[in-house]
């Protein structure tokens, strides 16, 4: 059965909701997403000339871990101040947060600087993450709001092709400081259309003075950056068993149960307890962290596998990768014609069921085989995703009213990246510990991936042996992405409810 549409009395006013006012509003999202979704790609390829300018090859990994670190901690803190002080506040803080960040890191005069100042991007990039999506929520109604995610995706999309070749380009004919440099006109247009058109609903004046609960901020910042720590350095920069992957761990949990004990008791909790107790929004935020857990096995083993196995080169091993991003936007604008007949849960569930079948499908494809078959597989996995990602989305975005928003869709935004987190760190113990059984040794799939680039300096015989052993590591990391794909199932099968208790017109209880 169908859910009920969304009323305004049920969700709340929608900022800026007259169409004539959204398409500025809307242009200044996608353009502040792409901020976000670009830098996560673009400096990628021009590591080699940064390194060569500031030096510091040991710890460049950090230019990606710290950018990632800051965005994921924030995601909650940023959440709760949207619904408390509203959405736009939030966002121009993000971007010019952002900004700042990038005239920084352009003007980096070492690693350890250019570092820093990536941070500092990735707390305004937190901001734009979640509070564009929750933006987005505010201002279609129900029926409409798959044609706002549609467009979002289509920038993540477009950001996961252009963003490399941009990088590289940049680096190669100008200066990698042009990287960073070309996001401050982008920005600064984003941030005219949000100042100049962006109208949030009149916020009844509060009873009492707001309390912020900085107390609570800052052990969700700290507990995330020593478990994120933790995953992301684990076993690339310290072993596993290692004093300091066990003391952040260690650290990570004792600080989560202060977090608990901390948010319990504040009037205005950063993570409200209702976040885990509604069963609509703790299905969702689980099955999420399964998604960012099973998407570590094409966004990062994917192209390893496209350039080792199959011999492609590195634009080439993109495209196998970037056909997955045309998909899943189509596949998105298209599921409201799903769920609005079957329902949430329904939709969510058989795209979830049609990723499975193609995660396990993977490791059956013949070896060294054709680009085109994993191509295709990724092709279809985009669909499959699109159809569970965004019925999910908008769904338990439609369930809480419009003070609830920002709060929970952060939520949802976190568990995700933290899966990604999870996902990075798990699949590359299992893809190593893989290449070591095969192989003999400690296994290091980088390493392996760096010595098949010039399979000509090798005997057939070993080129052979090194392939069939990423063959049969990558393999491995996609039958461990398709159990996170039936932990999803098995959560909307089992957690989520029935029909999702849409506020508006017959909104209920949850079933």
């Amino acid at each position: 059965m169908t859910e009920p549409s969304t009323t305004r009395a049920g969700t709340g006013p929608a900022p800026a909701s007259a169409p004539a006012r959204r398409g500025p509003v809307v242009a200044a999202l996608m353009l502040g997403m792409g901020l976000a979704a670009i830098d996560g790609t673009i400096v990628s390829t021009a590591v080699p000339q940064i390194v060569g300018d500031l030096g510091g090859l040991a710890v460049f990994s950090w230019l990606f871990s710290g950018y990632l670190l800051a965005v994921t901690v924030t995601l909650p803190v940023y959440g709760k101040l949207s619904d408390t002080f509203g959405r736009k506040p939030v966002l121009v803080a993000g971007i010019v947060l952002f900004l700042i960040g990038s005239l920084l890191c352009a003007s980096a005069w070492n690693m350890a600087s250019l570092i820093a100042f990536r941070v500092v991007q990735g707390l305004g990039g937190g901001a734009l993450q979640g509070t564009v999506q929750t933006i987005a929520a505010d201002l279609y109604p129900l029926k409409e709001r798959p044609k706002i995610q549609a467009r979002l995706s289509s920038v993540w999309a477009a950001s996961a092709v252009a963003g490399p070749a941009a990088g590289g380009l940049l680096a190669g004919y100008a200066d990698w400081r042009w990287i960073f440099l070309i996001n401050l006109p982008i920005g600064l247009v984003a941030l005219w259309l949000v100042c100049r058109h962006l109208v949030e609903p009149a916020r009844t004046a509060p009873r009492a003075r707001v309390r912020i609960d900085w107390a609570g901020a800052l052990c969700v910042f700290t507990t995330g950056v020593l478990l994120l720590t933790a995953l992301v350095q684990g076993g690339v920069a310290w072993p596993w068993l290692s004093a300091p992957s066990l003391g952040l761990l260690g650290g990570a949990a004792a600080l989560g149960a202060v977090t608990v004990l901390v948010e319990r008791r504040a009037a205005e909790p950063i993570i409200p307890g209702w976040v885990w107790r509604r069963r609509t929004i703790a299905a969702v935020n689980l099955a999420l962290g399964a998604l960012g857990l099973l998407m570590v096995a094409p966004t990062v083993f994917l192209p390893t596998y496209a350039q080792s196995v199959l011999g492609l080169g590195p634009i080439a091993a993109g495209f196998v990768l970037s056909v997955m991003t045309l998909s899943w936007p189509v596949s998105a604008a298209l599921s409201n014609r799903v769920y609005t007949r079957v329902g949430f849960r329904l939709t969510a569930v058989l795209g979830i069921s049609g990723a499975l079948l193609v995660l396990l499908a993977f490791p059956l494809l013949p070896f060294p085989g054709e680009p085109w078959q994993p191509a295709l597989l990724m092709l279809l996995l985009g669909a499959a995703l699109g159809l569970f990602q965004l019925p999910l989305i908008v769904g338990v975005q439609s369930t809480v009213p419009y003070g609830e928003r920002g709060t929970t869709t952060a939520s949802v935004l976190f568990c995700r990246q933290v899966g990604q987190s999870v996902g990075a760190a798990v699949f590359g113990a299992v893809a190593n510990g893989v290449l070591a059984a095969r192989l003999g040794g400690d296994g290091d799939l980088d390493a392996l991936a760096r010595a098949l680039d010039s399979p000509d300096s090798l005997p057939p015989a070993t080129t052979d042996l090194l392939r069939r052993a990423v063959d049969a590591a990558v393999d491995y990391v996609y039958l461990g992405a398709a159990g996170a794909a039936a932990l999803a199932l098995l959560v909307l099968l089992t957690l989520a409810p029935r029909r999702f208790p849409v506020l508006g017109e017959g909104a209920g209880r949850e079933e």
